[in-house]
């Protein structure tokens, strides 16, 4: 449901109404709600209770400024030569969910594609970073996927980037990733703020 958008970013999310939906206990909807303000998916804050996370324009701008810094190592590592295995089979992916409309597959192996670059680099703990951030992300991506139906061109876009890294061009594959979440972060920011 928060990926479809039937919760708007700040919007409540009451117990007992989520547990009549869902006809559960109210326990376990804590749980969910728990475990997805864990995950950054919810923002659970002192007499508001619980409300879709909003993400403002500077978060936005932050995220992608850390995932050009992650995100540029990594393609360095494939264009000097790193298995591009991974970000091959995620782009594999992304394109079968583009071709059926599959939005929520869509947003997922896109991310996926992004997290396997920083997982080039063969360090854990910056791979965790990538989950982290690109985890802000889900929904605010999700939306725009679904917005802007674009998700083809998308998959050309990363097609053109996984293509420069095997060619060896570092230089020419770090314009394009940083074109291309330039592009990403406008979109982005649009989308969830309109500004």
């Amino acid at each position: 449901m928060l990926f479809h958008g039937e919760f708007g970013p700040g919007e409540p999310l009451r117990e007992v109404t989520l547990a009549e939906t869902f006809h559960v206990a109210r326990s376990t909807v804590r749980e969910a709600l728990h475990i997805l303000t864990g995950e950054g998916l919810l923002t659970r804050a002192a007499n508001r209770g619980v409300t879709v996370t909003e993400l403002t324009e500077r978060d936005i701008a932050e995220i992608f400024q850390a995932r050009l810094v992650l995100e540029s190592a990594g393609v360095r590592a494939g264009a000097a030569g790193a298995d591009l295995g991974a970000p091959a089979r995620a782009l594999a992916a992304y394109s079968e969910a583009a071709r059926t409309d599959d939005y929520l597959a869509a947003t997922h192996a896109h991310l996926q594609f992004h997290n396997s670059l920083v997982a080039l680099l063969g360090n854990s703990r910056l791979s965790g970073q990538a989950d982290v951030l690109t985890g802000d992300l889900r929904l605010a991506l999700a939306s725009v996927e679904r917005a802007r139906r674009n998700a083809r061109q998308q998959v050309a876009d990363h097609r053109r980037l996984l293509t420069l890294m095997r060619s060896g061009d570092g230089a020419a594959s770090l314009a394009e990733l940083a074109r291309h979440l330039e592009a990403a972060c406008s979109s982005v920011t649009v989308r969830v703020t309109g500004a």
